[in-house]
């Protein structure tokens, strides 16, 4: 049996564009692509923390170091410049596979930089 799983997570990045008219996709920084071990045109998952949408598409890139984030095409219609977005990709794991398995997960700050890497969610306590 297979198990879907988290492979990587873009955790909280700040929407810099949304572009209607353009013909689709999400671009993200490639800074942010390489850290997270996400591909060009890659499904990706949106979660949007400001008001509840989830989505999918796919990641393009955008330019390096730029901090971009750009929702397009009708996904715009599901976010806006300035709203924080959970990014995540899945896999399919083998039960054996779980044993070496740590998803990659990458937090920025407001501009979207890097501040820290990390392979498990801290556990929180309510």
């Amino acid at each position: 049996m297979f198990l879907t799983m988290l492979k990587a997570k873009l955790h909280r990045v700040t929407v810099t564009h949304a572009e209607l008219g353009y013909e689709g996709s999400c671009a993200i920084d490639e800074t942010l692509l390489d850290a997270a071990g996400i591909h060009e045109y890659q499904q990706i998952d949106l979660y949007n923390v400001n008001n509840g949408e989830r989505f999918t598409t796919y990641a393009i890139r955008g330019e390096r170091h730029s901090g971009m984030i750009s929702v397009n095409g009708a996904a715009a219609r599901k976010a806006q410049v300035g709203d924080v977005l959970i990014i995540a990709t899945y896999g399919l794991c083998t039960p054996d596979e779980l044993k070496e398995f740590s998803p990659q997960l990458v937090y920025v700050d407001e501009q979207n930089r890097i501040k820290r890497l990390g392979h498990e969610i801290p556990v929180q306590s309510i």
